[in-house]
């Protein structure tokens, strides 16, 4: 079962000609997704990401938001921690804290709707800078 979950995770990341090659020689946008896959190996119910695309190229961002999707797409829930507010608009729902508190918690559609924004970036913006 392993092995073939291994075989899985080297196919889908095309990590062929890599695979005898030690995680930490990889570049960072690999080491996360590979990271994020193992994770998965024993199929969990929750998986939580603290800033998993922190310092990647932007192909690297959005291959692994795809990931995300896919694994979400299967059931699996995943909490991610991002500084960037363009990656809320990806999610179901986001947790804006300020302060050490949870100052909204909504879809990102009704954030933008509630503080009459166009973007999560504004939300934020409002709610811990308060800048209209």
């Amino acid at each position: 079962m392993i092995k073939e979950k291994t075989q899985n995770l080297i196919d889908e990341l095309n990590l062929h000609e890599k695979t005898n090659d030690l995680v930490s020689s990889l570049p960072l946008g690999w080491k996360q997704k590979v990271a994020f896959s193992v994770s998965l190996l024993h199929e969990p119910k929750i998986v939580f990401l603290d800033e998993p695309t922190g310092g990647v190229d932007p192909i690297t961002r959005r291959q692994f938001w795809e990931m995300i999707y896919r694994e979400a797409d299967k059931g699996t829930t995943i909490f991610v921690t991002t500084h960037y507010m363009d990656e809320a608009e990806y999610c179901d729902r986001v947790s804006i804290m300020v302060e050490g508190k949870i100052e909204a918690l909504d879809t990102p559609k009704e954030l933008k709707e509630h503080y009459k924004v166009g973007s999560m970036n504004e939300v934020f913006l409002k709610l811990a800078r308060n800048i209209e």
